[in-house]
């Protein structure tokens, strides 16, 4: 079989030229043996922001960067699942990545394998048929899939075996050969809120300002909202704003570092006060800076502002 991955340039009348891609784009071809968990990798890393194309034809790749490239789509992680039934296609392959490769796009192989031992019980569990048993014994569909599949294997960037793994522990290792390691690998979401109009039920995490004064009694105050300046400086300068902060902050980091070890990688902190138009806003947007500074990937929503502006 034709190196999947040796980057030879593609000819000239093999494939039809396309422009230049967006900076940044990057392919990934999840592949591996059929039942060492590429269903699960994809999983993961479609939660971690990849566009996900199951079971593509090789070939597609280019006119599909290409148009993803060339339209207003702000996604350039493109990630492809290739097992064994596109067998066929496996000698294009080295041909379409040499092409993506003159055109500048990082590509990689991920390789997910596991003994014979485990693939069987896992066929068995679920009472399916290999793809390449052919109404013969499994152990013959995996020994064809593992010869087939071996220059692949051993010219992949990322090669997992998922022989003892579960599925969170793959999903870790996911997030550690693609992302990195420990808390930056989870993305928090921060949102304020007024008690009055609802507790939320999505949050991981509600915490409850309103032991701070309350810049609705201040006239001059009333009117805005914890994103101008005057109330935040109100809100934070308040006695045991600051104090709250530096103690929720470090309590936060041990518990996101957790989540980043036990494959939770998406944490919703609201923050609350009477009516959500202050206090709430305030300090959601203090804390959100504050964790930002260690790294994490943090966004802030005001629930009760998108409603008043609705």
């Amino acid at each position: 079989m034709t190196s999947a991955t040796s980057r030879e340039p593609a000819s000239k009348d093999a494939l039809s030229s396309v422009p230049e891609p967006a900076d940044g784009f990057e392919v990934l071809l999840i592949t591996g043996m059929s039942g060492a968990g590429r269903s699960q990798a994809a999983n993961s890393i479609e939660d971690m922001g990849w566009y996900v194309v199951d079971n593509m034809p090789p070939k597609l790749l280019v006119p599909l960067v290409d148009m993803m490239t060339n339209s207003a789509s702000k996604i350039h992680k493109l990630a492809c699942v290739i097992d064994v039934r596109s067998r066929s296609y496996f000698d294009d392959l080295a041909q379409v990545l040499g092409h993506l490769d003159d055109l500048g796009v990082r590509t990689r192989v991920l390789f997910l394998d596991a003994s014979d031992e485990v693939l069987i019980k896992r066929y068995e569990s679920v009472r399916r048929p290999h793809p390449l048993q052919h109404g013969s014994r499994l152990i013959d569909g995996i020994t064809e899939e593992r010869a087939l599949l071996a220059n692949l294997r051993e010219h992949a960037d990322i090669v997992i075996d998922t022989s003892d793994l579960s599925i969170h522990q793959l999903s870790t290792k996911l997030y550690e050969g693609l992302l990195g390691e420990g808390a930056t690998t989870v993305a928090v979401h921060i949102f304020s809120f007024g008690f009055k109009h609802g507790v939320p039920i999505d949050a991981d995490f509600v915490a409850d300002v309103r032991f701070l004064p309350n810049p609705f009694w201040v006239p001059s105050l009333r009117e805005l909202t914890g994103m101008d300046k005057p109330v935040s400086d109100y809100v934070l300068s308040s006695d045991g704003a600051s104090e709250f902060l530096d103690a929720y902050e470090k309590a936060l980091a041990v518990a996101i570092e957790g989540y980043a070890k036990e494959d939770k990688h998406f944490v919703t902190i609201a923050v609350g006060c009477t009516g959500g138009q202050h206090r709430s806003v305030a300090m959601s947007e203090a804390l959100a800076k504050r964790l930002r500074a260690r790294g994490l990937q943090v966004t802030v929503s005001a629930r009760e502002l998108a409603k008043r502006q609705h």
